[in-house]
């Protein structure tokens, strides 16, 4: 039994790569070859070098054949080697032919997703019509949009259904990158790059604004002058004095508003550090 138990933990930790720890590879069935895993394969054959026409990825459901990577024994899907009886992958999903030695990831399969997903399924919730699972936290807070995360993120147009990297969910529904979060606001950009709508508490700006909008005079020229906004945070159409600074909604006091009608077009969506 020992002895059994040695042979399956043998080369645990040692093989892999970038995305994966595993003891297998694959071969791809669209062009025959070899990988350590399907995103080895989809940077490789989606790389900037290849040839446009000749752009493609492999879709983790067509993977039949897999490679031991301790004694190179090629053979169909399954979590052990037919050969040496290694454990390709301690977390093996025969529906999406995954394999991952690093179960801290707490790894299951959603079958509304139709994929694996990586948290612990415990602690996620798959909502239908977003079409996509979220933290429990979320269940009974969350905007739902449809078909959420099916999409490109807005900053760096990567798929996000999935993805390998950490998603948020902002206020208004809308799914992005953390990082490109975080990118947006060393911009100062504090709203959804989809919706408009302010994803964070942005009171102690507009009471900057307040007071940057009192300082500032404009010319008698201007004082009378009237322009009609659209408030990105409350939808709300306002006919409100014009101020070169920015234009604040009549309605919910936020300056996340754009300029429609009386003059030349202004947006104040990004809020600079005042």
């Amino acid at each position: 039994m020992s002895n059994s138990l040695s042979i399956m933990e043998k080369g645990y930790g040692e093989f892999g790569c970038s995305h994966y720890r595993r003891r297998c590879k694959i071969r791809a069935p669209c062009c025959d070859e070899i990988f350590d895993c399907r995103h080895c394969h989809n940077e490789s054959k989606n790389s900037i070098e290849v040839d446009p026409l000749d752009r493609h990825e492999v879709p983790r459901h067509d993977i039949k054949r897999v490679i031991c990577s301790l004694c190179d024994r090629e053979q169909d899907v399954q979590q052990h080697c037919i050969n040496c009886g290694v454990c390709m992958g301690k977390y093996f999903c025969s529906k999406c032919n995954f394999f991952d030695d690093d179960v801290s990831k707490n790894q299951y399969h959603c079958d509304e997703c139709g994929i694996c997903r990586v948290g612990g399924e415990e602690n996620f919730f798959h909502c239908n019509k977003c079409g996509c699972c979220y933290s429990t936290m979320l269940k009974n807070s969350h905007n739902c949009v449809e078909k959420a995360m099916h999409h490109n993120c807005a900053v760096c147009f990567e798929f996000l259904f999935d993805t390998t990297k950490d998603i948020t969910v902002l206020p208004c529904g809308h799914t992005i990158h953390l990082e490109c979060v975080k990118e947006m606001e060393q911009h100062f950009q504090y709203s959804c790059p989809v919706c408009s709508k302010s994803y964070c508490d942005m009171s102690r700006v507009w009471e900057r604004l307040d007071r940057e909008v009192a300082s500032t005079v404009m010319p008698q020229i201007y004082r009378n002058k009237m322009v009609w906004i659209l408030c990105n945070d409350c939808g709300e159409n306002s006919e409100v004095n014009f101020h070169i600074v920015a234009h604040k909604c009549l309605k919910c006091s936020s300056y996340n508003t754009r300029q429609t009608r009386g003059g030349a077009t202004s947006c104040s969506s990004e809020i600079g550090e005042i």
